[in-house]
């Protein structure tokens, strides 16, 4: 038996849901280019940051984006090793003004940061997590019909918790607590690709 007010019991509505599910999966693939993913060089360029990054436009002006950073590798230098360790990932937006992966662009997003740092300019290495917001500004440039070049800049802030030690090896606490910070975050020379 079956009753006309429950959903899985009428039969039409499932019809229908397929139906409706058909169509925009349909629009979405016929839509095209709307997926890319792209690796900023000038990460790869600062200490030998490993990234990816991958939005998707949902709308003519409008892509929506997460990505990752990842950076195990330390140097030696002046101090013994020069640490920019950081595990990152980041979701966000971009606005662009004309159409999306082309010509320039605003963004904002969200990020968290896992870092540590030291050997720069002393023996002294902070490590920590980082918590917050940024915006960038960029340009992008069409190479071909699936390649593109990103230029731009980012800011960041938020809050940081974070321990400073004396040297990377004595593990001698010397400072720690907590901090809102700004800082610069993207540098963006990246080669898209666009399916």
């Amino acid at each position: 038996m079956t009753c006309r007010s429950c959903f899985a019991c009428r039969p039409r509505h499932g019809r229908v849901l397929v139906l409706i599910l058909c169509l925009i999966l349909g629009k979405t693939a016929a839509m095209g280019q709307e997926l890319s993913v792209s690796a900023n060089f000038a990460d790869y360029l600062a200490g030998g940051t490993l990234n990816m990054e991958a939005a998707y436009g949902f709308a003519r002006h409008w892509t929506v984006s997460a990505g990752a950073k990842y950076n195990p590798f330390s140097f030696q230098g002046g101090y013994g090793e020069v640490l920019l360790r950081q595990r990152s990932v980041s979701a966000g937006l971009r606005w662009w003004p004309w159409h999306i992966y082309s010509g320039w662009w605003m963004g904002s997003k969200l990020q968290y940061q896992e870092f540590a740092q030291g050997g720069l300019s002393g023996p002294q290495t902070t490590e920590g997590d980082r918590y917050g917001a940024g915006l960038s500004a960029g340009y992008s440039a069409m190479l071909g019909k699936h390649f593109n070049l990103d230029i731009g800049l980012g800011v960041w802030g938020g809050y940081s918790i974070y321990s400073a030690y004396a040297c990377q090896k004595c593990g001698r606490r010397i400072d720690s607590g907590s901090r809102f910070f700004v800082l610069p975050n993207d540098y963006l020379i990246a080669v898209s690709y666009i399916f």
